[in-house]
């Protein structure tokens, strides 16, 4: 099957999935996406039990498609971009501290907590695992996913500050997780007695500091073409040239593209809201084309994801491993961000009474940022465990977490105070 009828098929499966969702299951639609791609996968595993040659076909077809690659090269830096281009920066950087700890100190302080309670764990479940492929699902699974975040959590009727901490955390954190999985798989294929500290920091920052000073530069560029020009085609154009040149050119300097679009987006998104475009149509194109953008690839993924049962083999003591997991990952997110929320309260950023420690922790979203990077790992690792538990956490993150965070919203009473958002409009 060529590449074109595979794009075709995963579109109109897409589609189909959408139209469903919407006409019947009504759930927020990255949900019941992957909920109905896991029962269609489910079904065509049972099916393929009897050799039905079109189901055989179609789980070669998925089998086929690169997950890590779509995802990684192709999806994230516009996913990223999108969701980035719409955050209001103004309030952005009146939570800049609360973002950029939070972001910064506990994505880290998760990784290691994972990382120590799995190296226990996994041995009691007849699953020993090298502390450092520990350190790797630590790394992969720590940072919540700003493409789940931004399609559930900003839906579910949040205050605007603590909707802009979650987002904003998100938007960053994985670009530190994708750098701390970067240094920790060098470090394991190099062997951990070949790698200097130096050398890790060099890595480190060559990512970070390489992908937020691209990104910074990309930005500023194409907001001050955008000012010398009115015309939304043009302007649209440039902006998703933005993107795919940016994302390639990040991969070629070996930095971190999430980072770089993450600020690319912040920025033309900032310049064009206050005289960077010369016309409210130009506005108007640039934010809607991101926004169909946006709604187009996180249907593609969630699809993908939901499909990814087809092909992954996830034996019942990995299903195990991975039950256990979740109570590992959700302990650490508690702990990784408490202890930023301390730092913070003591400077008064964040007040004891708003629930932001129980609202951060359940809304940590993990989803196909974790799983891709699962597949990416070599064969060197203990892959087949580790895709296996990531996919558990993953599925009951969006399902479990993204379904219920709405409710616990209402229950914390958080849901009330967008009538003063209202009343700042008015």
């Amino acid at each position: 099957m060529d590449l074109y009828t595979a794009l075709a098929l995963l579109l109109v499966t897409a589609a189909a999935f959408a139209y469903l969702n919407l006409r019947f299951l009504k759930m927020p639609t990255a949900i019941g996406l992957m909920v109905l791609g896991l029962v269609a996968s489910l079904a065509l595993v049972a099916l393929a039990r009897f050799e039905v040659k079109p189901v055989l076909d179609f789980a070669r077809l998925v089998n086929r498609l690169d997950f890590s690659a779509i995802v990684m090269q192709v999806m994230l830096g516009f996913l990223l971009f999108a969701g980035a281009i719409h955050v209001d920066t103004r309030r952005l950087g009146q939570l800049r501290w609360p973002v950029s700890v939070l972001a910064l100190v506990g994505t880290p302080l998760s990784t290691g907590l994972v990382a120590g309670a799995m190296y226990v764990l996994l041995p009691w479940l007849g699953l020993p695992t090298p502390f450092i492929h520990c350190l790797l699902f630590g790394a992969l699974i720590s940072p919540t996913d700003p493409v789940a975040v931004l399609s559930i959590l900003t839906k579910a009727n949040i205050p605007k500050s603590l909707e802009t901490k979650i987002v904003g955390e998100s938007l960053f954190n994985d670009g530190v997780g994708v750098v701390l999985f970067v240094v920790t798989l060098e470090i394991a294929m190099l062997g951990p007695g070949d790698v200097t500290l130096s050398h890790a920091l060099g890595i480190f920052l060559r990512e970070t500091v390489g992908g937020l000073a691209l990104g910074t530069a990309l930005g500023l560029g194409t907001a001050w073409l955008l000012r010398s020009i009115d015309n939304y085609q043009v302007e649209v154009l440039m902006t998703l040239a933005l993107v795919a040149g940016g994302t390639a050119l990040a991969t070629r300097l070996h930095t971190s593209g999430p980072l770089a679009m993450v600020m690319a987006g912040l920025l033309v998104g900032h310049f064009s809201r206050n005289g960077g475009m010369l016309s409210e149509e130009s506005q108007d194109y640039v934010d809607k084309f991101w926004e169909l953008i946006d709604e187009v690839l996180n249907a593609l993924l969630f699809v993908l994801m939901g499909l990814e049962v087809l092909v992954l083999h996830i034996p019942k003591r990995t299903v195990v491993a991975g039950l256990v997991a979740i109570a590992v990952v959700l302990a650490a997110r508690l702990v990784a961000v408490a202890v930023p929320l301390g730092l913070l309260r003591i400077r008064g950023t964040f007040r004891t009474s708003d629930h932001s420690l129980t609202v951060l922790t359940w809304g940590g979203l993990r989803g196909g940022l974790s799983v891709a990077l699962a597949l990416s790992l070599p064969a060197t690792t203990p892959r087949e465990l580790l895709v296996g538990i990531t996919y558990v956490i993953v599925v009951f993150s969006i399902i479990g977490q993204g379904l219920t965070i709405g409710p616990l919203v209402r229950w914390l009473g958080l849901s009330q105070p967008q009538a003063e958002d209202v009343k700042k409009v008015d």
